[in-house]
């Protein structure tokens, strides 16, 4: 009878729960990315402030006087210098600009610029579609054949191509985008010997070209620049792809994938990729930040009208409204861009955030 009446410890937990209760461990779950994503965010916004504090202070520091700059060398009454001070708000307190200037950021409000008399939030939207034209161009072929050639070189490591590929790109990451994009302006541009000049020196278009022509015009324009961008970007996202495939390259799972039968180039696309995507990952958002951000230097060299050409023209100012929103929006582009990188590892590795 005792054998009987015995229940198996199954039966003594009590009936398997079903529907909701039977999720649970998949809503702990979810509590859990929740925990994580919320403290990146509150990481992300700890950020954003620093940098709008850091942004006031920093470009105070640039020596000049932006009332002066603004005349021109013109002959100017002291009481003609002290309205441009009271019109610009620079007469105020160091304190009470600071606490202005924040009130203002905080709702949107980025200031006035001083050299064009507009709000810096209409200089910023005015650039920035020149800005991802180019930077955006550039960023799609430096991620694509980054990627590429870091698998391909981590996959045949110590081969003839891989040493090829990693110094060359080695090469490249370290010459300075300016150098290598007025040496390309003096070979492509204006002419080298026997090669003429293909390309224009700078700018966007010129001028007067509708239509389809002027698709070709901004495309003509387009190559030297993305050329110079591609040429010293890619070899980061080469190098990063590499490293972290390398480091997957001994792993058991491989192992057995290729115990089972599996061709080495499915190993690699199914297996040995996807488990190396978190450096990468983290770069490629990194990097679509600064497309937002532009290339100060490549886009000075061009002359491109985008925001890396607008920072360098209110650098020389300064023009502190338009040189603080730049930096601003430059820095909160890379943050929100890193964050987005950050809340998407649990998804592509659920050990992450545990």
């Amino acid at each position: 009878m005792a054998a009987d009446t015995a229940s198996t410890p199954a039966e003594a937990a009590g009936p398997v729960p079903a529907g909701p209760a039977a999720r649970r461990p998949r809503t702990h779950s979810w509590t859990g990315y929740l925990r994580y994503g919320a403290g990146k965010l509150g990481g992300a916004v700890v950020s954003l402030l620093a940098v709008l504090v850091t942004g006031f202070f920093l470009f105070r520091l640039i020596p000049g006087d932006p009332v002066r700059t603004l005349t021109g060398g013109r002959q100017v009454s002291a009481e003609q210098l002290a309205e441009y001070r009271r019109e610009f708000g620079l007469d105020l307190p160091l304190w009470e600009q600071f606490t202005d200037y924040c009130g203002k950021a905080l709702t949107g409000d980025l200031g006035t610029s001083y050299q064009f008399h507009a709000p810096v939030i209409d200089k910023i939207t005015e650039a920035l579609p020149n800005t991802l034209l180019l930077t955006g161009t550039a960023f799609v072929l430096y991620t694509a054949l980054g990627m590429y050639l870091g698998t391909r070189s981590a996959w045949r490591h110590g081969r003839l191509g891989d040493r090829l590929h990693t110094g060359l790109a080695l090469t490249l990451y370290s010459v300075p985008s300016f150098w290598l994009g007025l040496l390309l302006i003096i070979v492509f541009s204006v002419g080298l010997g026997p090669v003429p000049g293909l390309f224009p020196t700078g700018g966007m278009e010129s001028g007067g070209e509708e239509g389809f022509g002027y698709v070709l015009d901004v495309a003509h324009h387009l190559v030297l620049p993305v050329i110079t961008l591609v040429a010293v970007e890619y070899g980061q996202t080469l190098l990063v792809t590499r490293s972290a495939l390398l480091d997957e390259m001994g792993s058991d799972y491989l192992t057995t994938a290729r115990a089972k039968g599996l061709r080495d180039d499915l190993v690699r696309r199914r297996h040995a990729v996807p488990n190396a995507l978190l450096p990468t990952v983290t770069l490629v958002f990194v990097n679509l930040g600064r497309t937002v951000a532009g290339v100060i230097l490549v886009e000075t060299v061009f002359s491109w009208p985008g925001l890396g050409g607008l920072f360098y023209q209110a650098l020389s100012v300064p023009d502190l409204p338009l040189v603080q929103g730049l930096f601003l929006f430059f820095a909160a582009a890379v943050i929100v861009m890193n964050t987005l990188a950050e809340l998407l590892y649990p998804l592509l590795d659920p050990r992450v955030g545990r």
